[in-house]
């Protein structure tokens, strides 16, 4: 079965709140918007690496920024006042295992009272038709099982991060329970896996690490090299999200929780590093490190049959392409090329892909 397109005539137009739109996915799922036509209104932090993937891909024609914290209830409100939107998209989070060990109570502030937030702004948008909420596939209760999560699996998480995002889905089906299914608003959360692509400089992230060490030629240090992840390109999951916003709006029966990943088995970190260093030229290696660590999932895998049997949605690069494709984007911005060029041309390429 052939994957589903994204409707470009849906997207023409229409006003889109998306908070986070200066991380990583935030910043190529403004690229997409843009592309498709909508009109976004981007609410986050600044940009919190040197480089950042916003800025290299700047200008921003049909964009509004706006810089505050969802921590700021008032900014929001704002925000969202201003941007008086058809369709909210909700990415800002503080995604970092090990800073949750360090900083809790900013986790639990931004990841569930920042949610609040954004949902009490969203309840006076006038127009607001449809939410999606993103989330984490770590919102699972894991006891490192070899089982892959269903949306029904008991939430739950030993670390904030992983509680924070847990208590997260927990408000978002009260509010939608509560305050937007009665209005006929849909709202509903994306649960993804471990996204990977170009433009990614964040700590702690394994493909940022991977061109680090490639670019200084410091060893490549790694906390659990046989953990096993469900890799997917950033590109194939954004994807998932739009067309779950397209059969939201329509009023189509799916799920109010899916879960986004990879069609192939979880790739454990160590193969991960030697396709990547691989495709990059690089020799390095790595080395583990030998701890102590916080404690991190040692299996995690997904299932995702509903989103791809509601949604008709695939992956149109498999772990090995999507690893190829990122170290492709990391090897352009090494060789000084335009970045916004690429990745547009990136995006392009993507959208007249078949799936695999």
């Amino acid at each position: 079965m052939t994957q589903a397109s994204v409707n470009p005539a849906f997207w023409a137009g229409k006003r889109v709140f998306l908070t986070g739109h200066t991380g990583f996915k935030g910043a190529w799922m403004t690229l997409l918007l843009r592309e498709l036509g909508a009109q976004v209104f981007g609410f986050a932090l600044a940009p919190a690496t040197d480089p950042a993937l916003f800025e290299l891909l700047s200008p921003w024609p049909g964009v509004t920024s706006t810089i505050g914290d969802i921590r700021n209830a008032a900014s929001v409100a704002a925000a969202v006042a201003e941007a008086d939107p058809d369709i909210a998209i909700h990415m800002a989070a503080q995604p970092f295992v090990r800073l949750s060990y360090r900083e809790p109570v900013s986790t639990f502030a931004t990841n569930v009272l920042g949610t609040v937030h954004v949902l009490e702004a969203l309840r006076a948008a006038p127009h607001i038709k449809t939410i999606l909420a993103i989330t984490t596939d770590k919102v699972y209760r894991n006891h490192d099982g070899s089982a892959a999560f269903t949306e029904q699996d008991a939430l739950g998480g030993h670390d904030p991060y992983s509680a924070s995002k847990a208590a997260c889905e927990i408000a978002i089906e009260s509010y939608a329970k509560s305050f937007f299914t009665p209005r006929g608003i849909s709202l509903a959360s994306a649960r993804a896996g471990n996204v990977i692509g170009g433009g990614d400089f964040s700590p702690d992230r394994i493909i940022p690490d991977i061109f680090t060490s490639f670019r200084t030629g410091q060893p490549l240090v790694l906390r659990y090299p046989h953990a096993t992840r469900p890799w997917q390109h950033v590109l194939d999951c954004l994807n998932g999200y739009l067309l779950y916003i397209e059969a939201l709006a329509g009023g189509a029966d799916v799920p109010l929780a899916l879960n986004f990943g990879p069609g192939g088995a979880p790739m454990p970190v160590a193969d991960v590093v030697a396709r990547m260093q691989k495709a990059l030229g690089s020799q390095q290696g790595w080395v583990q490190d030998p701890g102590p660590h916080p404690k991190e999932a040692a299996t995690l895998a997904l299932d995702t049959r509903a989103a791809r049997t509601s949604l008709n949605w695939r992956d149109r690069l498999d772990t090995q392409a999507a690893i190829a494709q990122t170290a492709a984007w990391y090897g352009a911005l090494q060789n000084g090329a335009d970045m916004r060029v690429w990745s547009l041309q990136e995006l392009r390429r993507f959208q007249t892909m078949k799936s695999g």
